[in-house]
């Protein structure tokens, strides 16, 4: 015997009609607003829907509608920038009457699993965010935009900033300052990851630094992850550099962390660069220069295609690329 109180049920259409004295049918054309119902009918079955906690199926819905709506989004490790991709894709969708449905890939659910929550609910197009794939699962079998990332698939659709760009701007303008010995913060070893390093060794040969190429290998992308790879350089007896260019915010605002709990001021000794500028790096307190990504752009652009692909639209160009601009603030300055 157990004390555990039984899980409520779930009110359904059935209960609504029945409490409002209508049919099912009535009660279905009230919630989804269409037309067919008079006004007072409309009145009754919403105050009864309201009073029971009634909320729409939308698996239920998606499956009943005749026409596709519903994106499914396939994520790896959600940093701060991937989270405010998913809210601008939350907004972008809603703005055309489209939904979402997510599933997350973690260290004990892969792709397959992932990909199978997410066929429950017939998505009709599939949007995939950093998961560390070269070739995409389902490419040319549903409509697929990947964000993030370049992918030389016919039948896959990009949506990215352009990372060699960022990275060349935030070498230039430290060069500028009078920096040379540059160091790289690499967020792990995914595409993106890859990308962004590959640059920063390209951005430094063109400013004749080839030499002075130092990469730091991270583990992965977090704050964590860049706490011990700062702490790790710093262990090392090499000569400190005077400016770092991580892989994203997170990573650069750790770093700022340790370097300031071992008395290195930033800038004074040591210039950071993040990239995303994410709401981390414009917060109080970091004041972090970032290379500057548009999320709620580039899931504006992600929706639409995916919109158009869907209704068998021509679309100009398989991949849209974003040119960053770089956004200086205080965790940057001139070499000591």
């Amino acid at each position: 015997m157990t004390d555990e109180q039984p899980r409520p049920r779930r009110v359904t259409l059935a209960d609504v009609a029945r409490q409002a004295g209508v049919s099912q049918a009535l009660a279905s054309i009230v919630m989804r607003d269409a037309p067919g119902a008079s006004e007072r009918s409309r009145r009754r079955v919403l105050a009864v829907a309201e009073q029971l906690g009634y909320r729409p199926d939308a698996r239920a819905r998606s499956l009943a509608s005749l026409k596709p709506h519903l994106i499914g989004v396939l994520f790896g490790r959600a940093g701060r920038f991937h989270l405010e991709l998913i809210d601008g894709l939350y907004t972008a969708a809603d703005e055309r009457g489209w939904d979402l449905v997510l599933s997350a890939l973690t260290d004990r659910r892969d792709e397959k699993r992932a990909l199978d929550s997410l066929h429950d609910f017939r998505f009709d197009a599939l949007v995939m965010l950093g998961p560390p794939v070269a070739d995409p699962v389902l490419a040319g079998q549903v409509p697929l935009v990947v964000m993030g990332w370049h992918v030389d698939h016919p039948d896959v659709d990009v949506v990215r900033t352009s990372d060699e760009h960022g990275v060349a701007l935030a070498v230039a303008h430290l060069v500028e300052l009078g920096h040379r010995r540059i160091a790289h913060l690499q967020g792990g070893t995914g595409l993106v990851a890859l990308a962004r390093r590959d640059a920063y060794v390209q951005a430094m040969r063109a400013h004749g630094l080839g030499a002075r190429v130092r990469v730091v290998p991270c583990e992965g992308e977090d704050q964590l992850d860049g706490q011990r790879a700062t702490l790790a350089l710093l262990a090392r007896r090499s000569a400190l550099p005077t400016a770092l260019v991580a892989f994203n915010d997170d990573i650069a605002a750790a770093a700022m962390t340790v370097l300031a709990q071992q008395g290195i001021s930033v800038p004074g000794e040591v210039s950071v660069v993040g990239f995303d500028d994410s709401a981390l790096a414009r917060g109080p307190g970091i004041d972090l220069t970032s290379v500057q990504q548009l999320p709620r752009e580039m899931a504006r652009l992600a929706v639409e295609r995916v919109v158009a692909r869907c209704a068998g639209t021509a679309v100009p160009d398989r991949e849209i690329v974003l040119r960053p601009e770089l956004r200086v603030r205080g965790s940057t300055g001139p070499t000591a």
